[in-house]
């Protein structure tokens, strides 16, 4: 699995092992219903052409990165969405590719020491959950 920076090229490999937790719980349906003045109902449906979040997690013992990568992660999460930067490929273990951004609506980073204090070295682990939008 690997995150590319669309804006510089740069590619950072992520684990295989991130889990897609919310892959099913999207629907690229959307409807809304109001009623007229009349009584009439009225449903107004449409396809979702952007917008699927896409959340990988690590499970307590799998997926863990150095914070040299957390540090990376931060770094690029932080540049907000515009035509030309805050724009990512990803690229699953099944070989899926998608265009992300992060969710700056939410945390879109968020690690956890391995070793259940601050890490020091940036060879300590992290667990991760990566938190996007797909483009």
């Amino acid at each position: 699995m690997q995150l590319k920076n669309l804006a510089t090229g740069v590619a950072l490999p992520l684990p295989d092992d991130l889990l897609w937790t919310d892959e099913h719980a999207w629907t690229p349906a959307v409807a809304s219903m109001s009623y007229l003045v009349t009584g009439a109902l009225l449903v107004q449906s449409a396809v979702r052409q952007a917008g699927r979040p896409i959340t990988l997690a690590g499970a307590i013992d799998m997926a863990w990165v150095t914070r040299a990568t957390v540090a990376a992660l931060y770094e690029w999460a932080v540049v907000p969405l515009g035509v030309s930067s805050g724009r990512f490929e990803l690229t699953l273990a099944d070989s899926r590719v998608f265009t992300v951004a992060f969710r700056h609506g939410e945390t879109p980073v968020e690690a956890e020491p391995v070793a259940g204090f601050p890490a020091r070295s940036d060879d300590d682990f992290y667990r991760l959950t990566l938190r996007f939008l797909e483009l």
